[in-house]
């Protein structure tokens, strides 16, 4: 079977990649850009920096510092509102997750027209958004190089699923220097958020030869480097390589698709507005469990990779490594403590059988086994 594989045209990454961008920016021969990103990274004076780099190559910008997480429809509206009452003709996206998805999402409805809410699903759009470049600040949501994009409807307090490969960016940076800033529970959970896409996308019924190698091996420098990250959030090695890995699983992931971790865990922020990280990291051991049925080999694959590159994973099972590398890094240990209701369970399962992402899961479940995944994590024995 024919199988297509979608990135950016142009990604830099490693220490130095953001001088190099701005070169390549330069090139693309653009007047003025709308920078997207939270209030934290304006108020550091990220967002002003990189428009001061912009400047020195002829391009003027606006910011529009007003990314939550899990950025929403309403964000989305205030995004295009700013696009229009400045003029841009492109965006600029710096941050994590949801500064490039918000980004993307106001990029695609500028060029397509609409709202955002047209677009939930496969290839929705006719024609690709206008110009955009996307500068990661976190090792985790690859979202600077994938055709994916998460935004919540506040109104069904459902996070929906837009897979298109219009949303994909003209280029993605890297530059590990943006990223010793990340505390150390959102290194966590963004690099188990890598984790899961590229476990997820080894285990895809849409996985290829091609995202079988990346996923390989980003899990393998996941498991060397993501606690180092974690415990270190200034070394320079853990940092670079931790960039690579949550590449890599992009590349995997953008092309082999998820499974139900991701579509449990975009219910779960839509609903409680929890860190997507997080979830997935709750849910990707009992998620594995229930598809040992149809993946075993491939799981154990994956286990005796984790073991292999590090120590402290050396002998376990794939769903005990998994487990033991989200407490070694600090994440929480059921879905209770972060809120969760079980009385939940049923509407969170029906959405999630609605996601695309679960589509491409080993094996297809039925509601009644998507909410025993959900009581599972929610108080792991």
């Amino acid at each position: 079977m024919a199988t297509q594989f979608f990135m950016p045209v142009q990604n830099i990454i490693g220490a130095g990649a953001l001088a190099q961008a701005m070169d390549a920016i330069a090139a693309l021969g653009l007047k003025k850009a709308l920078i997207v990103t939270d209030g934290g990274l304006s108020k550091m004076g990220v967002a002003d920096q990189i428009g001061g780099l912009l400047k020195e190559k002829g391009i003027d910008y606006a910011v529009f510092d007003q990314v939550q997480p899990n950025p929403t429809v309403n964000n989305v509206n205030a995004g295009l509102a700013k696009l229009k009452e400045s003029s841009a003709d492109c965006v600029i996206s710096l941050g994590g997750g949801s500064s490039h998805d918000a980004a993307k999402a106001i990029a695609i409805v500028a060029a397509n027209g609409g709202k955002i809410e047209d677009y939930e699903g496969l290839d929705k759009s006719k024609k690709p958004q206008i110009p955009l470049v996307a500068i990661n600040t976190t090792a985790g949501t690859a979202s600077e190089m994938t055709r994916f994009t998460i935004i919540t409807d506040e109104t069904r307090h459902v996070k929906m699923a837009i897979v298109d490969k219009h949303v994909t960016p003209l280029l993605s940076v890297n530059e590990p220097a943006l990223m010793e800033g990340m505390p150390a529970p959102l290194t966590a959970a963004t690099g188990m958020d890598a984790l899961t896409h590229a476990v997820e996308a080894y285990v895809s019924t849409a996985a290829s030869p091609i995202t079988d190698a990346v996923a390989v091996k980003a899990i393998e420098l996941i498991a060397r480097y993501l606690p180092t990250a974690v415990s270190d959030p200034k070394n320079k090695e853990a940092r670079e390589q931790m960039a690579y890995a949550q590449f890599m699983a992009g590349m995997a992931f953008n092309n082999a698709s998820l499974g139900y971790v991701h579509a449990m865990a975009h219910q779960l922020g839509g609903f409680y507005d929890l860190p997507h990280g997080v979830c997935n990291a709750l849910l990707l051991p009992h998620v594995e469990r229930f598809n040992q049925q149809a993946a075993k080999a491939r799981l154990d694959e994956i286990g005796a990779i984790l073991g292999k590159n590090n120590p402290d994973l050396a002998g376990l099972d794939v769903i005990d490594a998994i487990t033991k590398l989200a407490r070694i890094v600090g994440i929480p240990k059921s879905l209770k403590e972060l809120g969760v209701k079980e009385e939940d369970f049923d509407v969170l399962a029906e959405n999630s059988l609605k996601d695309v992402c679960g589509f491409t899961n080993p094996i297809q479940a039925n509601k009644e086994q998507i909410i025993g995944i959900f009581r599972a994590a929610f108080d792991p024995a």
